[in-house]
């Protein structure tokens, strides 16, 4: 395996890096108080391609692979989550899930916009009583022939407020259980849809997280993704993908926290010399250190694997499970190297160490990739 990434890959890692840098890092701590979706932030990142960045050029994307993809999210996540996971949703799940599977029209029509950011989108498989089991879905999706009848509720949406195109999963025949499921395009201003209210959370307190509700909205066979009953395929599917994403955002979490505490235990002094000198930090550092890397190179296996079109639904499981581990542990221990400070909000980690967590939570919990390595394992 070649490890050396080439001039366009660390072209986009350094573009990235300078963009989280001088338009996230400034404000990121009082977006994260009061609870603000970076939005002007993601703007500038739709302009500069990072909405769409594995789009087809012919689509307005930048035609990148998947690992320019996992650098860029890894750089962007090292100082905002938040801004991250809108980057991770749009790319992963909505963009990616149109342009493999949808029609040349829903392309024209909604792929286009999303890849450049002129439009953002929004997964909805979560409910209230589903979270991510797609078998179990309450929302139903009536067919009313030339058009659906959406009825249900959908919890915990990314750019739920935000968005203006939504992928909505919804049971059309529940007789057919997952068979009868299908992904219907759903675009902000539809009657009958209401967008419910804003999670106040833990972490990712910038992110755009709402409820969704459907209350008999017309929407048209054309703005279905596949044929009759492929739903459940195309929500597996893309949250195969959608795992890369995370794995790399739990990565950048790691990494950022890392970075961070490496350079306070240079600062830091503690009985007549730095605390790096002190060999609990050393041995500290050097587990972040070597956790993250592996971490890495599993979100890089994945990646590579979905670039050269082979199977990477185990590797990715494998990516999300270990990098969102790493991360809530390595933000844990760089609150303790930080001591004292680590618990105050300027010194960023203790942001870190709560942004982490939902990584072990969204798109399956640790728990789900246990499940989806298991079956690969014993097939």
């Amino acid at each position: 395996m070649n490890f050396q990434l080439t001039e366009e890959q660390l072209a986009v890692q350094q573009a990235a890096r300078e963009f989280a840098q001088t338009e996230l890092l400034p404000g990121v701590i009082e977006r994260d108080e009061t609870q603000t979706f970076p939005l002007e932030q993601v703007k500038k990142m739709g302009e500069l391609g990072f909405l769409g960045m594995m789009v087809d050029p012919k689509y307005n994307g930048g035609g990148m692979d998947t690992i320019s993809y996992v650098l860029a999210m890894e750089e962007i996540s090292k100082i905002d989550a938040s801004a991250s996971v809108c980057m991770s949703v749009n790319n992963s799940l909505v963009c990616w899930g149109i342009e493999k599977y949808g029609t040349e029209e829903q392309k024209e029509k909604y792929l286009k916009p999303l890849a450049t950011g002129e439009k953002i989108g929004a997964f909805c498989l979560s409910e209230p009583e589903a979270g991510s089991d797609a078998t179990s879905q309450r929302t139903t999706a009536e067919d009313k022939g030339d058009y659906y009848l959406l009825n249900g509720t959908k919890n915990w949406i990314t750019n739920g407020n935000t968005a203006s195109i939504y992928l909505v999963i919804a049971q059309t025949d529940r007789e057919k259980g997952h068979k009868g499921i299908n992904c219907l395009i759903v675009e902000r201003g539809m009657d009958g849809f209401v967008v419910g209210k804003k999670e106040n959370k833990l972490g990712i307190r910038g992110s755009d997280t709402h409820s969704l509700m459907f209350t008999d909205v017309k929407v048209p066979k054309e703005n279905r993704i596949g044929e009759d009953g492929f739903g459940f395929k195309f929500a597996m599917s893309t949250l195969n993908g959608g795992r890369i994403g995370i794995a790399s955002q739990a990565l950048g979490i790691a990494s950022g926290a890392y970075e961070l505490a490496l350079a306070y235990s240079k600062e830091r002094k503690a009985f007549g010399k730095p605390i790096s000198q002190h060999q609990a930090i050393q041995f500290k550092l050097a587990d972040m250190a070597t956790e993250i890397d592996a971490a890495r190179l599993l979100c890089l296996k994945a990646a590579y694997l979905k670039d050269q079109k082979k199977d990477f639904g185990k590797a990715g499981a494998m990516a999300k499970l270990f990098a969102s581990k790493v991360a809530m542990d390595t933000t844990v221990e760089a609150v303790q190297i930080h001591g004292g400070y680590g618990y105050v909000k300027e010194y960023h980690v203790e942001r870190l160490m709560r942004d982490a967590k939902i990584t072990q939570i969204y798109e399956g919990t640790s728990e789900i990739q246990k499940i989806v390595i298991s079956r690969e394992l014993l097939k």
